[in-house]
């Protein structure tokens, strides 16, 4: 089923088409295999990073793609349509990289940021807590400052990527003020970083998410990213790119199950005809595709609108809800259309459902979108800007 894309450039159009023929021909093939086996894809995250894909956003001065926002969601979502795991990955990835491209030094970038955008290192973001999971301000990890070290102690919880990353963005406290937290760049072989098991997941068996154990690791000063204290500065500026990742994600996976449920329908025949052409089916079909345009539409709208250098905090929130939930109703719905076919592993409609549900969580779950949206309204500049 084709979607019509909108691009700005023809230069956008071929790496689209690239990317969707890169998915469907080296990802979607193996997907389901890797995910019955809870086999973590690092070598096509290294193929995806000399595809220019893991630094799409960021400068081309700084070693990334230099792509718009625009651009960079709709290849989220071709990898998304093919493989959740890999795109959340990229997605994830592309997040750890914000505080060093945004906040760090020259020299810094200079040292780190050329093989972080390239693929050779693969990160993961560790900024949740077991009992601070929506208040990051409430984390309790320490770095302690001695000498020209900081000594980083506690534990991070739901790490994408942990275990298998090669650097971790942590952020820390490093006085006991209530926002008094940093921001550091942790190598994977750091003395005293251990992760833990990987979770027992319910969907995204190749995404291994695991606890991070920090026990008195110890880096050097010129690991930390910004000043002391711009810890959640770093960590909300880079949260609405995050979440419109995740949206862009979800709209993929999306956008796979209303095409498994519309063949579906138009193969399997009831009376002589397609099932397609019962009105029970006909009108879930509609309205599964009117879900996936709808979130497309707030996904694309929010990424144009920081592409203009504009405030994205509310439209980025919008877009992660309706996207998401969207998304669960969308292969909730695939799987019925399907029947008792849907309920096996013979279609992938029910990992595809299993996929999306922590789509609702991660990233702020939805009920922290609502608040941030909530909070917003009745607060609009009235700017108009043209394009």
């Amino acid at each position: 089923m084709p979607v019509t894309r909108v691009l700005p450039t023809q230069e956008a159009a071929n790496l689209l088409k690239e990317v969707r023929d890169l998915a469907q021909r080296e990802l979607a093939p193996i997907a389901a295999e890797h995910e019955a086996a809870h086999r973590f894809p690092r070598e096509v995250f290294r193929t995806l990073g000399r595809a220019g894909l893991l630094g799409m956003p960021y400068s081309k001065e700084l070693g990334g793609g230099g792509w718009p926002m625009e651009v960079y969601v709709q290849v989220l979502e071709e990898l998304g349509s093919a493989w959740a795991s890999v795109a959340v990955g990229t997605s994830v990835h592309t997040l750890s990289c914000f505080g060093l491209a945004n906040f760090g030094t020259p020299q810094q970038q200079e040292r780190w940021l050329p093989a972080m955008l390239g693929g050779e290192l693969l990160g993961a973001y560790c900024l949740s807590e077991p009992h601070a999971g929506s208040d990051p301000a409430a984390m309790s990890t320490r770095a302690d400052r001695d000498g020209d070290s900081y000594v980083l102690t506690g534990t991070k919880a739901w790490v994408t990527h942990g275990g298998q990353a090669d650097f971790y963005k942590v952020l820390a406290r490093t006085s006991q003020d209530r926002g008094g937290i940093s921001c550091f760049l942790v190598p994977a072989d750091a003395e005293g970083l251990i992760p833990d098991r990987p979770e027992r997941k319910m969907g995204l068996m190749g995404s291994t998410t695991s606890l991070v154990n920090l026990d008195g690791v110890r880096i050097d000063t010129d690991r930390r990213l910004g000043g002391e204290g711009d810890g959640l500065k770093i960590a909300f500026a880079g949260l609405d790119s995050g979440r419109l990742g995740i949206a862009a994600c979800a709209v993929g996976v999306s956008q796979a199950a209303l095409e498994v449920a519309t063949a579906f329908a138009q193969e399997n025949r009831v009376n002589g005809h397609p099932i397609s052409e019962e009105q029970g089916i006909a009108f879930k079909l509609a309205e599964m595709a009117a879900a996936v345009e709808t979130a497309r539409a707030m996904v694309h709208a929010a990424a144009r609108r920081k592409d203009l250098g504009m405030p994205i905090n509310r439209e980025a929130s919008i877009a992660k809800l309706v996207a998401t939930d969207n998304a669960m109703r969308v292969t909730t719905d695939a799987v019925q259309v399907l029947g008792d076919a849907g309920y096996t592993r013979d279609y992938p409609v029910e990992r595809y459902m299993r996929e999306v549900k922590v789509m609702q969580i991660f990233e702020g779950t939805n009920q922290i979108q609502r608040i941030v949206i909530a909070r917003t309204l009745g607060k609009d500049s009235g700017e108009i800007t043209f394009r």
